[in-house]
């Protein structure tokens, strides 16, 4: 392809002297200086002109962590985001009801009873009020508790009698009757039931991600889709396909555990692939979420002391995943959200530690209750926190009596671990929060939701603009061993910018309103905004 100049950019950022332009040369920076200076510099050459028509230039941002097929397939289930009450929620899905087929299975996700008032989720019979004949299965926010009516459970062979599995749990009534609630694992029997979408529904649902991210002004994100998708051939066709097809959006793909044998016939190995796709780290659970209460705490939840959470996996076994990931050579991504996950997970790679010479990073995946020793351990590590800062606007206030006042101090504290020089990357988690990387930054900054006016929940945790921005674009990068090919407008570095039509650094009220005019990928326009 032409070398591209791309002009009149405004405020690029992390570039001394104001300049207005870059140059690129198979999706490489070549040159960053005033218009009329590369002009002079390229006179006689084939290249083309992009005007950016005084757009505000950034490093193209990244999510560091989220889920492009379920992002997908997000925009054809029934979405409760912004649903405030319980009888609002039973509404939208009786709505859905009138206009399903009997029989067809009624899906829905985003629920979150904390913002209920009072806060309070259906019941099991309350769904089977709004509907007998159709299975209804809902998944809330956090992707580790779900709700089922009645038709739901019988398909799934789920009975009054069925014992909980090791990492899980059925929700029951005083009297054991269950009352719709299904934790972790004890999912795995619905989501048998359901009908499988075919391979066109999963690569629609990968285009409408990926299409999505790009008009939000990412250029790229880090993705674990084999739970969704089956296997790494369906992923990597999938991917294939869609960049042929014009689909320009890079991505770093996190492999499921389960998965792992596949690669390694495959021939896969981490931080191999090319500019559009590679293989990252092994992915594993230690805990669930917060907000289910199946994060695994070292002492019991201060508003409810009969649990501390679920552990998916004992300690032995963590172990052993791990020492299997690095005997393939590979890092290890690891979810743990609770200060005991998070002790068994530094446990783990503790006992298997990664070489020296490793083309990526293991990785601490969102970090939400931790305590001065657990970060210092982090800190040994030399791993990257994975952090996602829209969780705040989302679980706040309600965390606090969740977690008591003794657990505040190292509560979603993003800046105590950057302080520590620990590397974070910022990820948003869709379809569990919104996609748009402008909302993240504003939660990095603020640590309140946008409609708020307070000082910010814990503010001594919040985050700079600047320091919000390096979660997006060199922290992203770095979590997948891409610190010196991208993140920064720099001469040597690919050419991916997230232009946007106003300076975010003015104030949060301008980072929030930030838009995306064009994304560009590899030194492609990949998204152009109407006019």
């Amino acid at each position: 392809m032409p070398g591209v100049l791309f002009t009149n950019g405004r405020g690029i950022r992390g570039v001394q002297g104001a300049p207005d332009s870059i140059y690129s040369e198979n999706g490489i920076i070549t040159a960053i200086g005033a218009k009329r200076e590369l002009k002079l510099q390229l006179a006689g050459r084939d290249y083309k002109t992009v005007d950016w028509e005084g757009g505000y230039v950034l490093p193209g941002l990244a999510d560091s962590h989220l889920h492009l097929g379920m992002q997908g397939m997000k925009l054809d289930m029934l979405d409760f985001t912004g649903i405030d009450s319980k009888e609002a929620m039973l509404g939208a899905i009786a709505e859905r009801a009138r206009m399903t087929p009997p029989g067809h299975w009624i899906l829905g996700l985003n629920w979150n009873e904390n913002a209920f008032r009072p806060a309070e989720a259906p019941h099991k019979r309350e769904l089977d009020e709004v509907t007998d004949r159709h299975p209804v299965f809902l998944t809330r926010t956090c992707f580790h508790a779900y709700l089922g009516n009645s038709e739901a459970f019988r398909l799934a062979g789920v009975t009054e009698t069925t014992p909980d599995p090791p990492s899980g749990a059925y929700g029951r009534d005083a009297d054991g009757s269950l009352n719709g609630w299904i934790y972790e694992d004890a999912s795995l029997p619905f989501a048998a039931v359901q009908p499988a979408p075919g391979y066109a529904a999963l690569k629609a649902a990968m285009r409408r991600a990926c299409q999505h991210a790009l008009s939000l002004g990412l250029t790229a994100a880090h993705t674990e889709d084999l739970r969704l998708l089956g296997g790494m051939g369906t992923m990597l066709r999938i991917h294939r396909e869609l960049r042929e097809e014009g689909v320009y959006f890079r991505t770093h793909q996190l492999l499921y555990y389960p998965f792992l044998q596949e690669a390694e016939e495959l021939g896969l190995r981490p931080g191999e692939g090319d500019e559009w796709l590679r293989i990252g780290a092994v992915k594993l659970f230690s805990d669930g979420a917060i907000g289910g209460r199946t994060a695994l705490l070292a002492r019991p939840y201060s508003d409810a002391p009969h649990t501390s959470g679920i552990a998916i996996h004992t300690q032995e076994e963590l172990k052993e995943m791990v020492a299997t990931a690095r005997r393939a050579s590979f890092p290890v991504a690891v979810h743990a959200i609770g200060d005991a996950a998070a002790d068994m997970t530094l446990t783990a790679m503790e006992a298997s530690p990664l070489p020296e010479n490793a083309p990526l990073p293991d990785r601490f995946i969102h970090a939400q209750v931790l305590n001065a020793a657990l970060v210092e351990r982090m800190r040994a590590l030399r791993l990257i926190a994975d952090i996602q800062p829209r969780f705040v606007a989302s679980d706040f206030p309600w965390v606090l009596d969740r977690v008591g006042k003794e657990r505040q101090e190292y509560l979603y504290a993003w800046k105590k671990l950057l302080s520590a020089g620990i590397t974070c990357a910022g990820g948003s988690d869709a379809p569990i929060e919104p996609l748009n990387p402008f909302l993240g930054l504003h939660a990095a900054v603020t640590r309140r939701r946008p409609e708020e006016a307070h000082g910010g929940y814990l503010p001594e945790q919040k985050l700079s603009a600047e320091e919000a921005l390096r979660l997006f674009t060199d922290g992203s990068a770095a979590a997948a061993g891409e610190e010196h090919e991208r993140g920064r407008i720099v001469v040597g570095m690919r050419a991916d910018f997230t232009v946007i039509d106003r300076d975010i650094s003015a104030s949060a009220e301008e980072m929030l309103a930030a838009k995306a005019r064009m994304t560009v990928v590899n030194g492609r326009i990949a998204y152009l905004a109407s006019r």
